[in-house]
């Protein structure tokens, strides 16, 4: 990329600075405080720290930072690549990612769904992944389908090259005013946010995978890329058999993502897939940390269609361990408790923790699901036998529970 001017190379030094003194002293991993610093000194450094470099933008509302390290594991086959592999993903966390790597010639960026908009606006980045959308911190984001709209806005007469989930009805929707698509066959297991069409709000008829509007035109797109259980088809009909180490339906769904990414690079499949399987931790996501004589799988869920997710990787055979918080990156309505069908933990030995531990054991009570309820982590955890347990935690519990037992990467 071209030399920066004199205030941006300042501006990103000195938020590097800090980020090296959050990390020294403990306060972070310096990836928000860095450039809040930098953008303090230089209000358009992000444009700055964008420009020349081949950028792809990763946004959903579950998986994005997974997808956002599959696709920059996979673009490492291409040259080296700035990444906010932490998930950091607002403008602050955009520009530290950049500053701290400013010499790749590519990026890939996991973006908050409500600040895509601002930042493809910024950046000019010239591919956008768009992956699913359902209900989520509803205190702080709009509804999803006003999300949608805003990305609809964002794209119209913008050159980008979309990647998009055609499975889920409002990424469509929201897709479809982009100058080219790229349509992935990811699937959409989670529903619930979308039986009406976001075109003209009549009912969607849903077939398998398939989906069409019962009052318009508005349909599923044709896909380009298929995932097909453990393999995906590309546009040529070839099949490419994943083998990933990360677990579950949604990875293979985010590695589908990513091979189509990859290719919008000019990086073939069978150059990408090999650093696809490589990949087996994504922020501590799926690692298993030991304790005492146990072995503890971390799996992250933070809205229904996450629960549901990472009841798809928990085996039913282990104890689990469940740790809910409602700060402010959790948001601070529980309400969505209600919304996910804890049925599926009938059987297993259940340890109910974290700070809105009655606001999750109120829901098991009702679901007819026996739970033991603790008043720390570290007390469930020494509450089961030696062995392998579960953890499903969302996003300020799942944290503390990496900053007692040890991060991973």
């Amino acid at each position: 990329m071209s030399q920066l001017p004199l205030r941006a190379q300042l501006a990103s030094a000195l938020g590097r600075t800090a980020a090296t003194l959050s990390r020294a002293t403990g306060r972070g991993d310096g990836s928000v405080i860095g450039g809040r610093v930098g953008l303090l000194l230089e209000p358009d450094l992000l444009r700055k720290l964008a420009a020349d470099r081949r950028l792809a933008l990763v946004s959903a509302t579950n998986g994005k930072t997974t997808t956002t390290r599959l696709i920059t594991a996979a673009l490492r086959e291409l040259g080296d690549v700035a990444s906010n592999a932490f998930g950091a993903n607002m403008p602050a966390g955009h520009v530290s990612a950049l500053s701290t790597n400013k010499a790749a010639p590519y990026a890939v960026l996991e973006v908050d769904e409500k600040y895509l908009p601002e930042v493809l606006d910024t950046t000019e980045a010239g591919v956008v992944v768009l992956m699913n959308l359902s209900r989520d911190q509803m205190d702080r984001a709009a509804e999803i389908w006003l999300l949608a709209q805003k990305w609809r806005r964002a794209l119209d007469g913008k050159p980008a090259h979309v990647i998009a989930n055609c499975d889920d009805p409002l990424v469509t929707w929201g897709a479809s005013t982009a100058a080219r698509v790229t349509w992935v066959a990811g699937g959409q297991r989670w529903r619930e946010d979308s039986w009406c069409c976001p075109e003209c709000g009549g009912p969607l008829d849903r077939k398998a995978a398939d989906w069409a509007c019962r009052e318009c035109t508005f349909h599923r797109p044709e896909p380009n890329w298929v995932l097909d259980d453990e393999d995906v088809i590309d546009p040529r009909g070839d099949r490419w058999r994943l083998n990933l180490k990360l677990p579950g339906l949604a990875n293979r769904s985010n590695a589908a993502i990513a091979l189509a990414t990859a290719e919008a690079f000019g990086l073939a499949p069978h150059l990408a897939l090999p650093r696809l399987r490589e990949v087996t931790s994504v922020a501590g996501r799926y690692t298993t940390v030991e304790r005492d004589g146990r072995s503890l799988r971390l799996l992250l869920a933070k809205n229904p269609a996450g629960w549901l997710e990472a009841f798809d990787v928990s085996s039913a055979e282990r104890p689990i361990i469940l740790s809910v918080n409602a700060q402010g990156p959790d948001g601070r309505d529980t309400s969505w408790l209600w919304d996910v069908d804890y049925r599926i933990l009938n059987g297993r030995p259940v340890q109910v923790t974290g700070e809105r531990r009655l606001d999750l054991a109120l829901r098991l009570d009702v679901a007819g699901v026996p739970f033991t309820l603790r008043d720390s982590f570290g007390q469930a955890v020494a509450s089961l036998p030696p062995g392998d347990i579960d953890v499903i935690a969302n996003y300020t519990a799942f944290q503390a529970i990496r900053t007692e037992f040890g991060r991973a990467e």
